[in-house]
């Protein structure tokens, strides 16, 4: 009985966190309509840190109670599943041709995400005193390059803001009683979707015999990816290849930049020789999508380059089962 509860309440929480992570982002998108904030600057603050939410919450709930394989598991399962899974279904659907930007900026600057986060990891274990961790000035630092990030998207919105306005997102003008409710029951549920998880990640780990790494990597990474997962699917339907891609570039940089950095300030995240490892896997993985972009010579993910990613991410994740 203890058993069916532990599994029920974990896959309840998955229905709070992408739930509340949805109505938080409709609230507060509501709310700076009403407060004459423009849809420009919605979608760039709002939306953009709303649909990482359910990344961030179960991060400062693992951070505090101390779970760092679930911290780190869940951020570069994440990264894993918008690369290889995410972007290999949106390129079967339908062929994705990437922006001169994207290609020199945004696809690097993912890269550069990754690589601080192994030279952070590997700098920890070159170091014999203690246990290894990622340092609040670690995170610290991971937060100037997000605001570095942030600059640098603020200025390409403004830059293309003629453009933009025609892509406006729909924020309805809600009134205040069901704004309210909205922004808190997100907020509730954000909270204990998030409890809810973490302790059922963990006691699940302990009672199979498994990591708390490869339930973070796997489940918790695949369940809290799926907003990026709807936006880049839809995204792909409408031939809107900029955002299929755009989606998921940005939100590994901000999972490791804003989420990681935040979640290492709370509480520093200990860190273990499997995670280095798939840190690593990470970039090999960014620097797959970099090269296949100038496969042909055409900035373009193709189908069969999709089916690659799929396939890899299936390698991973069997990969991440044997070693347990």
């Amino acid at each position: 009985m203890e058993q069916i509860s532990l599994y029920t309440l974990f896959v309840l929480g998955f229905f709070l966190l992408i739930k509340g992570a949805d109505y938080l982002v409709e609230g507060a998108s509501s709310l700076a309509k009403r407060l004459g904030v423009s849809t420009l600057v919605i979608g760039l603050t709002v939306v953009a840190f709303g649909t990482s939410t359910p990344e961030l919450v179960v991060n400062i709930i693992a951070a505090i109670q101390g779970s760092g394989d679930i911290a780190l598991g869940n951020i570069i399962g994440s990264n894993m599943a918008n690369l290889l899974l995410i972007l290999g279904i949106a390129a079967l659907i339908t062929e994705l041709k990437v922006q001169h930007s994207t290609v020199w900026k945004e696809i690097p600057f993912s890269f550069l995400a990754a690589l601080v986060l192994l030279v952070f990891s590997s700098v920890a274990f070159l170091d014999n005193s203690g246990i290894k961790h990622i340092l609040r000035f670690e995170g610290i630092t991971l937060l100037l390059f997000f605001a570095i990030f942030l600059y640098y998207v603020i200025g390409l919105a403004k830059r293309n803001a003629g453009q933009m306005e025609d892509e406006k997102l729909i924020v309805k003008r809600e009134p205040a009683w069901k704004i309210s409710l909205m922004i808190v029951g997100g907020l509730v549920a954000l909270y204990f979707g998030g409890e809810w998880i973490v302790s059922g990640a963990v006691g699940i780990a302990r009672q199979l015999h498994l990591s708390e790494l490869l339930i973070s990597s796997t489940i918790i990474a695949i369940g809290t990816s799926l907003p990026e997962l709807v936006t880049s699917v839809t995204a792909a339907l409408k031939k809107d290849t900029d955002l299929a891609v755009g989606n998921v570039i940005g939100s590994n940089i901000f999972n490791i930049f804003w989420i990681l950095g935040v979640t290492s300030i709370i509480r520093p995240i200990q860190l273990s020789v499997p995670a280095v490892t798939d840190i690593a896997l990470l970039m090999a993985a960014t620097t797959l999508l970099f090269a296949f972009m100038f496969v042909g010579g055409r900035h373009q993910l193709d189908r069969w380059q999709g089916g690659v990613f799929i396939a890899l991410y299936v390698a991973y994740l069997v990969f991440l089962v044997v070693r347990g």
